[in-house]
Order: C-alpha cells, then structure tokens, then sequence
C-alpha cells in the first residue's frame, strides 16, 4: 500500500463558536472559530473544503425578529382584519403558533383549515389506516370540526404529546378572535368560508395562491407574503416572509435570514487570506431527508440554503463504484480492479445524465445534500456547533 495514500474520504466537524448577538461580525467570528477548530485539532483547511452556517446564527447577528403585534399589523393591513381563512398551516409550536398568535390578533375571525391526514412536511393528525376505518376520501372530503372528533377523538402527536386541533384553536381564541376549524385538502374549500386568505403551506404555494386565485377569492396571501417588509421597525424577510421563521419568546419570532450572499463571500476571501485556500460557504437551516418513524419530511425552511458560493451550484457528478465492480470489471480483481476503476473515474465526462454507470447515484442539488449533512451534524438542541467543516466531500477514489 502506498504511504502517503489518503484513507479517509468525507468528514463532517461541527465548529463550537461564541454565542451569537444582534450586531456581532458573523465573518470575523465564523473565520477566527474554524482557523482555531483547525489548529486546536491539528486539521488543515483543504480547497473544496464546505464552511456551512447555520441559518439562526445568520438571522440572529442580523437582528431579524418580529413580535406577535408586528404580524397583526401587516396581516390587518392586507387582509382587512374581519373573517381570515388561514389555510394548510404545519403543525408546529416552534415553527407556527407564534405566527398563528399575530394573525389571530390581526383578525376578528379566523377560519382555520388543517389538510389530513398529515400536514404539508408530514406532522400526523390522524393515521391513514383511521381514514380508512371511516370510510373518507382525505382527497375530496370536508370535516368539521365536530366531524372530525366524532370519527377520530383526540389525536396526540407521536412526539410533543400535543393535540393541534385543541392547542391551535385554544392560541386563536385567546388572541380575541372567534375560531372555526375544518379539515380539507382543496384549496377551493375555505371559499365557502371567506374570500380572504392566508395560504400557509410552504413548497406548494405558489399552485394554491393560483388555485384560489383562479376560483375567485378577493385577497390572497402566502405566508412569503406576511412580514415581507419592516413592520415599525421590525425585521423582515423580502423574499420569504414569515417561511422559515421560528420561535423566540412567546411573543417574537426570528425570521429567516436576508440576503446574505455577501456573508459568504466574506468569509470565503477572508479563508484565502488566511490560508491560501479557496473554500466553498454556504447558510443552511433544515435538511431535506424523511424520518421514517414519525413520518415526518424534516424541510419546513422554503429552502435548505438560503446563500451559497458559486462552487456548490448543481448536483454531484458521480459513478457508481459497485456497478462498475459488479459490470464493466467483474473479471478484475485487487489492484488491477483498482487501477480500472481509478481510470474510469478520471475519464468520467462533466455530465453523466443517462449513463448506466451513475445510476443509483443521488440526483440532488450539492446544497442540499451537504445542508442536510450539516443539519444532522449541529443537531438542533444543545451541541453548541452552529458552523460546520466538511472536507473531502468532494473527493474520489482516485483522490
């Protein structure tokens, strides 16, 4: 075996930083906390190396926050503060109840129309095989709320322990608005109800606003639509809003990072000066993956990167090693198996769309799939990492 061979591909190192404040120097912080990570554990910055922030940490240096009163004001001011059909929302203390809190209190009343069986990221409220039971079509199918319980009781989540149905209609009436809840899947289904709308869902949002639109509702808004501008000096967030926001206190949130394009760049260049290396930087939130057990699809962030580098533009590139051992090689073996493959991989084209040879390989945006890395490698509780080193991801066997 030849010495100086690598024998370690891809790793991931969450990157322990000082505590994030409004007004803190991110660049400075992020670049100090990785060439200190490097030096303390005697690891060396690589080109191609992935310096990934988390999105709260953006958010936070920022000072993008925005209280309950806030969101009141702007959803009174777009959709004229009577009968509010609030529609598709996921369901999610974190992620929408402080949202819910600021509409509510922007409105007299609030129609709230919950999908089922599931919400929009997978969030149960009633199992499929209980639809079944009842003999419902989730498709076609309008509950009330009285339905609802008469066919299906109370539904906890599997993991808060929560009741949605009760704990969402509960937050409304104690912001002052009246509450009626119903289950549907149509987005046409809350006109019997009002013509003014906020729709909540997050990947789908652009065929419901169409949709309603279409079936002729007088105001429309998405989500992506509420706290899209400052709100008496507020934060805010021009492309999104109020997707990707989570909770801060029981009256704030914290709103998806602004542009931070310049954010990158500034710690790409300050790496270079640093160390002569040329680093990719990219802003993560939630990865994009599906728990099997609780159903749940992680992605409730509009996006995984809100701000990448040019260099993780695209989807990997790659060949499927046990494909070729097991169809172009398989009469090889040791190192002339090896040396076959490492030819393989370095007459590979720049677009492997169609070859036998790459299938089974991941076609996913590089972010996304790196972000997802990221996610599962900083946690969301307490492991105090909130900017992660990848290195060698992309690398190959012939590396």
């Amino acid at each position: 075996m030849n010495q100086n061979e690598r024998r370690v591909g891809t790793v991931s190192r969450g990157i322990r930083c000082p505590i994030i404040r409004q007004g803190d120097n991110l660049a400075e912080i992020v670049t100090a906390s990785v060439l200190e990570a490097a030096e303390s554990e005697g690891f060396e910055l690589r080109d191609r190396d992935v310096i990934s922030i988390t999105e709260s940490i953006v958010a936070r240096a920022q000072g993008n926050y925005a209280s309950v009163e806030d969101i009141a004001a702007d959803v009174k001011a777009k959709l004229g503060g009577e009968t509010v059909g609030v529609i598709f929302p996921i369901l999610s203390r974190n992620r929408f109840a402080i949202c819910l809190k600021g509409i509510a209190m922007g409105a007299k009343k609030v129609v709230l129309m919950l999908s089922y069986p599931s919400d929009e990221v997978g969030n149960e409220l009633v199992s499929l095989d209980k639809i079944d039971a009842a003999g419902i079509n989730p498709y076609s199918d309008v509950l009330t709320e009285a339905k609802y319980r008469e066919l299906f009781g109370e539904n906890k989540h599997e993991f808060t322990g929560v009741d949605y149905v009760a704990y969402y209609g509960e937050l409304i009436r104690s912001c002052g608005a009246e509450c009626e809840i119903i289950f549907a899947n149509q987005a046409k289904a809350i006109l019997d109800y009002t013509d003014c709308i906020i729709n909540c869902d997050i990947h789908t949002r652009a065929r419901t606003k169409r949709i309603l639109k279409a079936a002729g509702a007088k105001i429309v808004c998405g989500l992506d639509d509420i706290m899209n501008a400052p709100v008496n000096g507020s934060g805010c967030n021009e492309k999104y809003g109020l997707l990707g926001s989570n909770k801060s206190t029981e009256t704030t949130i914290k709103l998806f990072p602004r542009e931070c394009k310049d954010l990158v760049l500034d710690i790409q260049a300050r790496i270079l000066k640093a160390t002569g290396k040329h680093v990719e930087v990219m802003v993560y939130g939630d990865g994009a993956f599906k728990d099997p057990q609780g159903k749940i699809w992680e992605l409730a962030d509009p996006v995984v990167s809100p701000a990448f580098t040019d260099g993780l533009i695209g989807t990997p590139n790659e060949l499927k090693l046990k494909y070729l051992a097991d169809n172009d090689f398989k009469d090889l073996s040791g190192d002339a198996l090896k040396e076959a493959i490492s030819a393989s991989i370095k007459a590979k084209s720049d677009n492997l769309v169609g070859n036998m040879a790459s299938q089974g390989t991941t076609p996913r945006q590089l972010t996304d799939l790196i972000g997802s890395l990221c996610d599962l490698t900083s946690g969301s509780g307490d492991k105090g990492t909130p900017v992660v080193l990848v290195q060698g991801y992309f690398d190959n066997y012939t590396n």
